[in-house]
C-alpha cells in the first residue's frame, strides 16, 4: 500500500524496525535519556530558546489542542482564533467548552488570511491568538509572518497548531514570537499516531505555573516536573517515543529541518505540476507544502478515493463531506515518499481516465 494520506503517513524502515520490537519498561535511566534527547532535538528543530520546554503527551493532536487550552488560558483571557475550516472551528469549540472567552476570524473555506482581514481586530482587548497554521481540511497555510507581526504589535500570546505544518513549512519560535507549538507524531515526523508534542516558551510556562488545570491526566505542570528527569507522569506510548527518537536523529543526520522542508516542498511542487494533465484544479494560492487539495473542473461520479484504495493500493485522503462534489481528494506530501511515488499515483489516475471514470 502506498500512502498519500495526511496522517498517519509512510514511515521509514528505521521507524518500522523499532515498531516491530518488544516494548521495553520505561522507568529507567535509558528511557529518560531518550526523552531528554527528544526534547533537545525538538527545540533545535523549532528554533526554541534554551528556557523553553517540551511535553510529550500520549494522545492525538486534538489532545494537544485541548490540553493547551486547559493549561495556558483562564477566565481572564480573551482569545482570537483563525477559523477557516474544521480545525479552526475545533479551537473555537474547545475554548467554549472550557469557558475561555473567544472570538473567531471566520474565513471562507480555502481562503487565505489577508492583512486587511486580520487588522480588523487590531488594538482590541485580546490577550492571545490561536491558529491552526495549516488548516488541514482545506490545505491552506496561513501567513505566519503576518500573524507574528500582528501578535507582537498587540502583545498577544501566540499559540500555533503546527500538526500538519511542522517540517513542511518554516516555523521559528524565537523569530516569530511563538509561545506554544502543537504538533504530533503521525504527520511529517512520520511515526505512528500516539504522541502529541507541545513546545512551551518561557511566557507559556509562566502561565501554566500560575493557572490551575482541573485535570489529572492533562496537567502540564505535572508533566513539566516529571520531564526534568526525562519521564512522564503516566505510562506513555513508549514505542512511539522510541520511534520519534530514531526519526529526529534521522532528520538531523539528513540535513536538519531545512533539508526536510525543501524535500517536502519539492514533492508538493512535483505533484502539482504533474496533475495539470487531468480535469482537476488546485484552487488556493496559499497551500501548505504538506498537502494538495484536488478539485474537479467537471462533475465526477466516480469515488476516486475508494477506487484508488481498492484497485490500485493507493491511499489518499477524503474531502470534507459537504465539499465532496467539488473537492475530490487531498494528497499528502509528508513521510517516506519520493517523486517516483508521485509517478505511481499519476499513472493510476491516467489508467482511471482511460477507463472513462472521469
Amino acid at each position: 500500500m502506498l500512502n498519500f494520506a495526511l496522517g498517519p503517513v509512510m514511515s521509514s524502515d528505521l521507524v518500522l524496525e523499532i515498531g516491530s520490537q518488544q516494548t521495553p519498561y520505561f522507568r529507567t535511566p535509558e528511557f529518560s535519556q531518550v526523552n531528554l534527547e527528544n526534547e533537545k532535538l525538538m527545540k533545535e528543530m523549532l528554533y526554541a530558546d534554551e528556557e523553553s520546554r517540551v511535553i510529550f503527551l500520549t494522545g492525538s493532536g486534538t489532545a494537544g489542542m485541548e490540553s493547551t487550552v486547559m493549561n495556558v488560558f483562564n477566565e481572564d483571557d480573551k482569545v482570537l482564533i483563525v477559523n477557516g475550516g474544521g480545525f479552526g472551528q475545533r479551537f473555537v469549540d474547545l475554548c467554549k467548552l472550557h469557558n475561555i472567552d473567544c472570538e473567531d476570524i471566520k474565513l471562507d473555506f480555502g481562503s487565505c488570511l489577508t492583512s486587511e482581514r486580520l487588522y480588523e481586530y487590531d488594538g482590541k482587548d485580546f490577550t492571545a491568538f490561536l491558529v491552526n497554521i495549516c488548516e488541514t481540511s482545506s490545505g491552506v497555510h496561513y501567513d505566519l509572518d503576518l500573524i507574528s507581526e500582528f501578535c507582537k504589535k498587540n502583545n498577544l500570546l501566540l499559540v500555533v497548531d503546527a500538526v500538519s505544518s511542522f517540517l513542511a513549512n518554516d516555523l521559528n519560535m524565537v523569530e516569530h514570537g511563538v509561545d506554544v507549538v502543537i504538533t504530533g507524531s503521525q504527520k511529517a515526523l512520520a511515526c505512528p499516531p500516539g504522541i502529541a508534542i507541545i513546545v512551551l516558551s518561557k511566557n507559556a510556562i509562566k502561565r501554566v505555573e500560575e493557572n490551575t488545570c482541573k485535570s489529572m491526566y492533562f496537567d502540564f505542570e505535572d508533566m513539566l516536573i516529571n520531564g526534568v528527569r526525562g519521564q512522564t507522569p503516566f505510562t506513555p506510548a513508549i514505542t512511539v517515543i522510541l520511534q520519534l527518537n530514531v526519526r529526529l536523529n534521522q532528520l538531523k543526520n539528513d540535513g536538519g529541518i531545512e533539508a526536510e522542508i525543501k524535500r517536502i516542498s519539492d514533492l508538493a511542487e512535483d505533484f502539482r505540476s504533474k496533475i495539470t494533465e487531468f480535469p482537476f484544479e488546485v484552487k488556493s494560492n496559499c497551500l501548505s507544502n504538506s498537502v494538495t487539495t484536488v478539485h474537479s473542473k467537471q462533475k465526477i461520479e466516480a469515488n476516486i478515493v475508494e477506487i484508488l484504495k481498492n484497485e490500485y493500493d493507493i491511499w489518499v485522503s477524503t474531502a470534507r463531506d459537504d465539499l465532496s462534489e467539488t473537492m475530490l481528494f487531498r494528497v499528502g506530501h509528508m513521510g517516506d515518499l519520493s517523486p517516483e511515488d508521485n509517478d505511481t499515483l499519476i499513472e493510476a489516475l491516467r489508467d482511471m481516465q482511460k477507463r472513462g471514470l472521469f
